[in-house]
């Protein structure tokens, strides 16, 4: 087998987790049609630098700490559902701001959004599983020192799913002005906090340890 074919193998197995759906596709997709492209790749680089971290904590170790220890891995699991009910909160009460003036300034600002991504991403104990079950299996132990290879590996992820969500931003952002005005915006903020709402419980149930 040559050098190449293990990343290759890591970089299709990364692929299809994801594009299978999931809480990170949803979110970006609602916040893209209620933000526009702007607030959708600012929250896409939140994520990345979420992915990314627990890349480098796989990279020392850390992540089979995080897998191991029910306390750890539990509180970081409720956090990550109570600060998604919390934007869903946030989401619903700035919707019943109505005038043209008043929705304007409840838009989220891309730092914000950026900020968001960030916390939710760091926040999923899911993301420390798929370095402690899944990237491991790709490391070649006659290769270069284990850590390197982790941070290799998780670049590569980070480069695949930032490239996915980048998609999905884009075609759900050029959407957002055929919905920006009166009405539409208020029912797409509603549709917001919904989403966030079931991507809670979508958290909830598939951050479960088994």
């Amino acid at each position: 087998m040559t050098d190449i074919n293990p990343l290759l193998a890591f970089a299709l197995t990364s692929l299809i987790i994801e594009i299978t759906p999931g809480p990170n596709m949803t979110y970006l997709a609602a916040l893209s049609l209620s933000g526009g492209m702007r607030t959708g790749f600012a929250a896409v680089a939140g994520i990345a630098i979420g992915l990314m971290t627990y890349g480098i904590i796989a990279a020392l170790g850390l992540a089979a700490v995080i897998d191991n220890s029910p306390l750890l891995y539990g509180t970081l699991r409720w956090a990550g559902v109570a600060y998604l009910l919390w934007l869903a909160w946030e989401a619903w009460s700035s919707e019943r701001e109505t005038s043209p003036e008043k929705a304007e300034s409840t838009d989220i600002p891309p730092w914000v959004a950026f900020r968001r991504g960030l916390i939710t991403n760091l926040l999923n104990p899911k993301a420390a599983v798929f370095y402690v079950a899944i990237l491991p299996e790709f490391i070649q132990p006659a290769g270069r020192s284990v850590a390197a290879q982790t941070l290799s590996l998780s670049f590569i992820y980070v480069a695949i799913a930032t490239a996915i969500h980048a998609g999905i931003v884009v075609l759900a952002g050029s959407l957002q002005s055929t919905i920006i005005g009166g009405n539409r915006r208020r029912l797409v903020r509603r549709g917001l906090a919904v989403a966030l709402v079931f991507i809670a419980i979508w958290f909830a149930l598939t951050t479960g340890q088994s």
